[in-house]
């Protein structure tokens, strides 16, 4: 009843929707880098939001399944190949025993999820499976996966090969209803949204004007913990020393030498460098799914405007949970019948 690694990829790990009420003890969030593709990936799955799947990073793994199971893919487009045939991101689909899942380089965006019916079992660690890669624990064995890795899944479904096809035929004809909200190519977009931060009107007014009007490169130096960007300089009116807060997921912090840091899902959990904006939620997933020498450009939202955004795709979320519904039911009979 498992998942067996058979090439790990560049980056594979574990996310779930973070480990959230730690940041006290110095404890990141972490989490899936784009949350939405992390999502949608579950809901097509049949499992609630908040279910860990696999995060995949540029480069794809060689994974082999011992148990029959329903699987979906977000995000990037890694061409993911179930036995030589093209898999379809954001659909569901049956997987049998012995079947070989594959993936190329992507060819856009940066980070794609698997997602699996019932979930993989993984403990729950500081009440999340997502792995903190710098802390080394949570998700498998604290660590992204290696070669001969096995996780076992929670959920298989039953070895029965009519019923299996059977049940692949009728999702397969069932309609799929993707919100316009919960874009699919999000790799496509450049363009992320901004809300001021308290600091902002610290900064010089030729700064101001260069966040918004000037184009900016992901440097080679980024990772989960941040994005360093390479653009315009951008200086304080006044130079001033600052007391360490909390951080948040999007914060833009403005080091000394003047190039921005966007922090991402592995941030540290205080900083002292004084902060020029934050990147609106819903976009988010645009800037996890850049990669080194991609370039982005950014534009100002108010507060109010980006709360809109997200009950919006907090609705397309639900709306994308009533689609599925017919599919997470015979999911759920398929398993009730094996016992």
């Amino acid at each position: 009843m498992s998942m067996i690694v058979k090439r790990p990829g560049l980056l594979s790990s574990f996310q779930d929707s973070g480990r959230w009420g730690y940041q006290h003890l110095g404890v990141s969030v972490t989490g899936a880098m784009d949350i939405q593709s992390h999502q949608m990936a579950n809901l097509i799955a049949g499992n609630t939001e908040d279910c860990a799947t696999l995060e995949i990073t540029l480069l794809g793994p060689t994974l082999v399944f011992s148990k029959a199971c329903c699987i979906c893919l977000a995000g990037a487009q890694m061409n993911a190949r179930v036995n030589g045939r093209p898999v379809p991101r954001y659909r569901p689909l049956i997987v049998r025993a012995s079947d070989t899942l594959t993936f190329d380089t992507a060819t856009e965006g940066t980070r794609a999820y698997l997602a699996v019916h019932g979930g993989f079992d993984l403990p729950s660690v500081m009440g999340s499976e997502s792995t903190y890669l710098r802390a080394g624990f949570g998700g498998w064995q604290g660590r992204a996966l290696q070669k001969d890795d096995e996780i076992a899944l929670r959920a298989p479904l039953k070895d029965d090969k009519e019923a299996l096809t059977a049940l692949s035929e009728r999702i397969w004809d069932q309609v799929l209803y993707l919100p316009s909200m919960l874009g699919q190519h999000t790799g496509r977009k450049s363009l992320v949204r901004l809300i001021r931060s308290d600091q902002w009107h610290e900064f010089t007014a030729a700064s101001q004007a260069a966040m918004i009007s000037g184009t900016w490169r992901i440097s080679t130096d980024s990772e989960r913990m941040g994005y360093r960007l390479q653009g315009p300089e951008i200086a304080l009116a006044s130079p001033r020393e600052m007391i360490s807060e909390a951080t948040s997921f999007g914060s833009i912090q403005v080091p000394r030498g003047g190039q921005p840091i966007v922090l991402m899902a592995d941030r540290q959990t205080s900083g002292g460098y004084p902060k020029i904006a934050t990147v609106a939620s819903v976009d988010l997933p645009i800037l996890a799914q850049k990669k080194p020498g991609d370039e982005i450009r950014f534009t100002l939202v108010d507060v109010e405007h980006a709360r809109e955004l997200d009950r919006a795709k907090a609705q397309a979320l639900d709306e994308l949970s009533v689609s599925v519904a017919s599919i997470r039911q015979w999911l759920l009979d398929d398993r009730a019948s094996i016992h």
